[in-house]
């Protein structure tokens, strides 16, 4: 289908080139034809010319009576003469008018047969400038595919770097709390630890303290029953009277 409109394009270029190199060696085949015209006319006025000297010649060497004939004879004929170089100078023009408006018309008529050729060339080549454009568009659809799936490829390497980064932050803070949370745990064991041992230490002595009150305590408790005990003692070491009776 190509080679076949390919070959049509080609004949149809050689015809156009054809009938332009037609055309132009009509125009100078006619350019010519004018030159060697006016080449001729002026030969045929120059013969002219030496014929009227010639003639005015014969004029002066013939007797005097004939004289006056001649030269009506000549006037006339020059009359004719230049009536005929003038209708000559005039159908000369003419014909360069003619010739003039024929290539014209011939320049037109070609201009509109290269036009209507590639019109109708260009009709018969639409299919084809359609399925190049189609074509095109195509690979330029995958062109910007490729292009954005590019992009998005490197915005989502760019994310999750980002997010690596960030993670990587978090972490080491994390870390770093972690840190901070275990030697704020050791130390609050540590308080605790000591304020358990400061506990310890009070009750200890509190302890102390209320064994040392109750030995007290009792150790008055004996004081105050062995006291007790002298003064019931002393009270039963009195001597005791004795009643005897009459009687005995």
């Amino acid at each position: 289908m190509g080679r076949s409109r390919s070959r049509s394009r080609s004949s149809s270029r050689q015809r156009h080139r054809s009938k332009r190199k037609k055309n132009r060696s009509k125009s100078r085949s006619a350019s010519k034809d004018r030159s060697s015209r006016q080449r001729s006319s002026r030969m045929r006025s120059r013969s002219r010319d030496r014929k009227r000297s010639a003639r005015k010649r014969s004029f002066s060497s013939s007797s005097s009576d004939s004289d006056d004939d001649l030269i009506l004879r000549a006037k006339k004929r020059e009359e004719e003469e230049k009536k005929a170089e003038m209708e000559r100078q005039r159908l000369m023009r003419q014909k360069e008018l003619e010739e003039k408006l024929i290539e014209e018309e011939v320049a037109r008529r070609v201009e509109a047969l290269v036009k209507q050729r590639v019109e109708e060339e260009l009709e018969k080549r639409k299919d084809e400038i359609e399925a190049e454009v189609l074509r095109r568009v195509e690979e330029a659809k995958k062109i910007m595919e490729k292009q954005m799936l590019e992009e998005l490829e490197k915005q989502r390497e760019a994310e999750l770097e980002a997010q690596r980064v960030k993670e990587e932050e978090e972490k080491k803070k994390r870390e770093e709390l972690e840190a901070i949370m275990v030697e704020n745990n050791q130390k609050i064991e540590e308080a605790q630890r000591k304020l358990a041992e400061e506990q310890l230490k009070l009750v200890e002595e509190q302890r102390k303290m209320l064994e040392e009150k109750q030995r007290m305590e009792e150790e008055d408790k004996r004081r105050s029953k062995k006291d007790q005990e002298m003064i019931l003692n002393k009270k039963n070491a009195r001597p005791k009277l004795s009643f005897s009776l009459a009687g005995k």
